[in-house]
């Protein structure tokens, strides 16, 4: 499959498709917020008012990647999410309790749902054609990516919009924090692989793709592989499932340029990468983003798109160069990605 186009809201400096020059954002504590952009540019302001901030996120992120595609309607629609809507959510269930069930107006519940933002896009740009939603945990964007793989692998579409959106509220975050999920104490995002604690820093963002079975000229890069797999055993199952699944792409470990890892800070999940990097990543360059991003169940989206745009612009951007990695011409990435050592994702990318 072929990237046409990208759009991407994250806590970093990534919308509107900027040259990535600069230093990454750095934040202190354990939640890092997107940056948005100007959404009157893509969103009617009458429009803007209605909206909530996770949809508003996922609308700006996939015109974006329409415009750069030149593509004015879709041929499908397919987005992941694991969260969906939490302000409607919350702001509906606040107004259930607050009113005692009575006088309620629907229009929170209707923006609540998790197809919400799928749904909102399909309807600005008057697009009836194939609009679907998973909703997968982890596996959440995986799953979406796959839906639209099928698609043009059955000739179905042409080209499909991809994406994944979720978000952190302040609600979200302190029942995930009473869990265990995030450090209890401020930290870095730029420091989080160097603390050696239990827990992460929650994240958020919206990215969005434009695939299609056919090349171009201004294509990112080529999708060759996409593989899931759900609770491995022990670090060996883990080392044989990405060996099948290179095997089967019919590429070496020493044909990679560049491995993207999800390690999040949390020192129980990154005792895996750590073994990982001494066996079967054993002297290959790697990096890892979710000290950009943040922890979130789509976060992969983010990486699959670190990836491709590596490959176009053929170099590792400043906000990886940060952490010492240097050098250019990278031609293959693959990103590997475990969400709370559950949901396991692999995907290789390549130049076109």
């Amino acid at each position: 499959m072929y990237i046409r186009a990208t759009g991407n809201i994250s806590p970093q400096k990534t919308f509107g498709h900027q040259p990535m020059v600069d230093a990454p954002v750095a934040y202190t504590g354990n939640r890092l917020a997107c940056i948005e952009p100007d959404y009157k540019e893509f969103i009617d302001p009458k429009q803007i008012r209605r909206m909530s901030r996770i949809i508003r996120m996922g609308v700006a992120a996939a015109m974006e990647c329409l415009h750069e595609a030149g593509v004015k309607v879709p041929d499908a629609i397919v987005t992941g999410t694991a969260y969906g809507c939490l302000e409607d959510t919350n702001s509906f269930l606040s107004k259930m309790v607050e009113f005692n069930e009575e006088l309620l107006t629907p229009t929170a519940f209707i923006q609540s749902t998790h197809n919400t933002i799928g749904a909102q896009i399909g309807l600005m740009l008057q697009c009836n054609n194939y609009n679907n939603a998973f909703v997968h945990r982890g596996f959440s964007f995986e799953s979406a990516l796959l839906d639209g793989i099928l698609l043009l692998k059955e000739k179905e579409v042409t080209n499909v919009l991809v994406g994944a959106i979720d978000e952190i509220t302040n609600i979200s975050h302190s029942i995930l924090n009473r869990l265990g999920l995030y450090k209890q104490e401020p930290v870095s995002n730029l420091d989080i692989y160097t603390t050696k604690t239990k827990g992460t820093i929650a994240g958020e963002g919206a990215a969005f793709f434009l695939l299609s079975n056919e090349p171009s000229a201004t294509d990112y890069a080529k999708l060759e592989g996409l593989h899931t797999f759900y609770k491995p055993k022990n670090i060996a199952a883990i080392e044989k499932q990405i060996s099948a699944f290179m095997e089967r792409q019919s590429v070496n470990i020493n044909d990679i340029d560049l491995i993207i890892t999800g390690r999040n800070g949390d020192a129980t999940f990154d005792k895996m990468y750590e073994q990982l990097s001494q066996s079967i990543f054993a002297g290959r360059k790697t990096a890892n983003y979710k000290n950009l991003c943040g922890e979130y169940p789509t976060s992969s989206a983010f990486a699959l798109w670190l990836a491709v745009y590596i490959i176009k612009t053929g170099k590792l951007p400043v906000m990886l160069q940060q952490t010492g990695l240097t050098g250019g011409n990278v031609k293959r990435v693959l990103v590997y990605n475990s969400y709370l050592g559950i949901h396991h994702s692999l995907y290789l990318s390549a130049a076109c």
